[in-house]
């Protein structure tokens, strides 16, 4: 049902369907560098986060400290973590995919299948990085901030969605266009 992950690589595993000659070989080894740098930044969100949370809760019960910047910070740290990672998770087809159909359809319809999957994953993700610039750049300008008495700025997660949709769409696109 899902494809699964190999996280200990930091670039995609040989035979994947990527380009690996030429001006797109070039494109697709600094996207997979930015996306190898982005999973590490991930992963260290996702640190930070557990710490952060872990904190909270011992500080509300152990110690009785009250905060309200916990739940937000955690918030921003696992939003860039996520959408950071999606172009390094993407290269190695890692999100979940439903193969029901690849196994009753005949090769040709369902290579078919795949493509049209694929046309339509990356036009989503490319508009929606469209969208979360128009958001980073809105935030950036009228300095937007969350409504919180911490208030910290909006342009932050704003900025992790439109960087990691961008490698996504881009990493998708580049899957497409592989020579075959």
């Amino acid at each position: 049902m899902a494809h699964g992950i190999d996280a200990a690589s930091a670039g995609p595993p040989p035979g994947l369907d990527v380009p690996s000659r030429g001006v797109l070989g070039a494109i697709q080894r600094a996207v997979t560098a930015l996306n190898a740098a982005m999973a590490a930044l991930s992963s260290l969100a996702l640190a930070a986060a557990s710490i952060v949370l872990t904190w909270e809760v011992a500080g509300r019960y152990f110690f009785h400290i009250p905060s309200d910047w916990q739940d937000e910070l955690s918030a921003m740290l696992l939003i860039g973590a996520t959408f950071a990672s999606a172009g390094w998770t993407q290269a190695r087809r890692g999100h979940v995919a439903i193969d029901a159909l690849a196994h009753v359809l005949p090769e040709g319809i369902d290579r078919i299948r795949r493509r049209v999957a694929d046309v339509c994953s990356c036009a989503f993700c490319s508009y929606f990085a469209f969208k979360s610039f128009e958001m980073l750049h809105e935030a950036w300008d009228e300095g937007q901030t969350t409504p919180s008495a911490w208030g910290p700025p909006l342009w932050i997660p704003y900025s992790c969605m439109a960087l990691g949709m961008t490698l996504l769409a881009l990493q998708q696109a580049l899957q497409m266009v592989k020579p075959r």
